[in-house]
């Protein structure tokens, strides 16, 4: 049942009606209170299947390429690869990663705004042409190591340039693009489209709105230069929720029909990354340290006027591990308790911590949870999005494993689309989980 980041032999659970993702945690949280209490992931990769059927009902005439860096376990790239996506891939290795799956360079692109000269040479060498660019040096160093690169370049969007002050900002304006069309021209390299990203964080969509005229006046610009335009990359920056992606539709498919109409050989493609892996894992924690402190001096000396304790739960995974990108944005996720306890047990003012003691190691400044003990689980979903980077070797970290599911109505879903595990998925192995598996490996309740 169980894989590892790193090892493709993976297998995935097929689950009967009768058991569901809460069966599977229990039955692991079971297991590994019984074997060491390291932390563990649930990956439900029907939920990824579901993330595609609901793209394709919603933005069918946008292609996605999947942004390899943001989950690159081997199930998540081999489902997405059979499902038919491209990729977005940030360097050598992811390239090489979604190469070794079948994935033809045609479906590949090369995103990274600051490129590794070896990198650009191994790029050149898979045939991997399609990069984005958003600069005159980055531009010079695709044309003495790439010639056959094809540049979509990078424009700046507002969300972006408005931005706080400090930010790292990639993409180039509006201004700069004919003095980047120019040199491109000289260097003879070909600028076949326009890349703009749009941030998860920005609330307002009507930035699609301003970044696709923009976009429609480089393509304008580039036919000037005589450059032939076929490819508009509009980036990232979708939540997840089918709201958010009908939302974004309904202002860029009007936009789309003006500028980049069907049938003017455009390409439309994106660059979805947490959107099909964020919900579909399950990080599940254990509690290995605890200290109870003064509520009126909890956290930052702020008073609570409560004569309650609070308490200081260290936990066996923190930002050196699965919860790294807490050391830049905001948690998404609520922490669930995993006992069961009772509706009227009070609640505490608490913290969460990860195991490093460092103080940059704080996952959950402030949350009401009854009192733990050392040995109780915390459950943390949507975890599927920048938690499997290489571990720390802080504190002597161990990585998570793995543990992969999937519904039989799921499976027979992927079936019915044509997708079978002797196409790109040569590394899956379905294991139903009420019949195949051993005794200490079936699903049981208990917990």
């Amino acid at each position: 049942m169980k894989g590892f980041i790193d090892d493709a032999n993976y297998s995935v659970g097929l689950l009967d009606e009768g058991t569901n993702l809460g069966n599977v945690i229990d039955n692991y949280v079971y297991e590994h209170t019984l074997t060491g209490k390291n932390a563990f992931f649930v990956g439900d990769l029907g939920k990824i299947v579901k993330k595609h059927s609901q793209w394709q009902n919603v933005v069918a005439q946008i292609k996605p390429f999947y942004t390899v860096k943001c989950n690159s376990t081997p199930a998540v790239l081999e489902i997405l690869g059979a499902l038919g996506t491209g990729f977005a891939c940030s360097n050598k290795t992811e390239m090489a990663l979604v190469q070794e799956l079948g994935v033809s360079p045609e479906n590949i692109i090369y995103i990274s705004p600051c490129k590794q000269v070896s990198q650009i040479k191994y790029a050149a060498k898979a045939g991997v042409n399609i990069m984005t660019c958003d600069n005159e040096i980055e531009l010079k160093k695709i044309a003495r190591n790439h010639p056959n690169a094809k540049v979509l370049l990078h424009i700046a969007t507002e969300d972006n340039i408005g931005g706080e002050e400090g930010n790292m900002k990639f993409g180039t304006s509006l201004k700069n693009c004919r003095h980047l069309l120019e040199c491109a021209k000289e260097l003879d390299v070909q600028i076949i489209g326009v890349k703009f990203h749009v941030s998860s964080a920005c609330k307002e969509s009507q930035v699609y709105v301003h970044a696709l005229s923009d976009a429609r006046c480089v393509f304008d610009m580039a036919g000037e230069f005589g450059f032939t335009m076929n490819m508009l990359d509009i980036g990232g920056g979708f939540t997840g929720t089918e709201f958010q992606l009908e939302e974004v539709n309904h202002v860029i498919s009007p936009l789309l029909d003006i500028y980049f109409p069907e049938g003017s050989g455009i390409k439309i493609i994106s660059e979805p990354g947490s959107y099909y892996v964020s919900s579909a894992f399950t990080l599940a924690v254990n509690i290995i340290a605890k200290k109870v402190v003064e509520n009126n001096k909890f956290s930052s000396g702020e008073k609570t006027g409560s004569d309650e304790p609070a308490f200081v739960y260290y936990m066996n995974d923190g930002v050196y591990g699965s919860f790294a990108s807490k050391l830049s944005e905001d948690l998404n996720t609520i922490p669930e308790v995993h006992k069961k306890y009772k509706e009227d047990e009070p609640l505490f003012t608490s913290s969460l911590w990860g195991p490093s003691c460092d103080e940059l190691d704080q996952i959950v400044e402030n949350c009401l949870l009854p009192e733990l003990n050392v040995g109780d689980w915390l459950i943390f979903d949507n975890m599927g999005a920048d938690s499997f980077h290489e571990p720390s070797a802080f504190n002597d970290f161990q990585r998570p494993t793995i543990y992969y599911m999937m519904s039989f109505s799921d499976w027979y879903e992927m079936q019915d689309a044509g997708i079978t595990s002797d196409t790109m998925m040569k590394n899956f192995f379905f294991v139903p989980s009420c019949i195949q598996l051993s005794q200490e490996d079936s699903f049981t309740t208990e917990a």
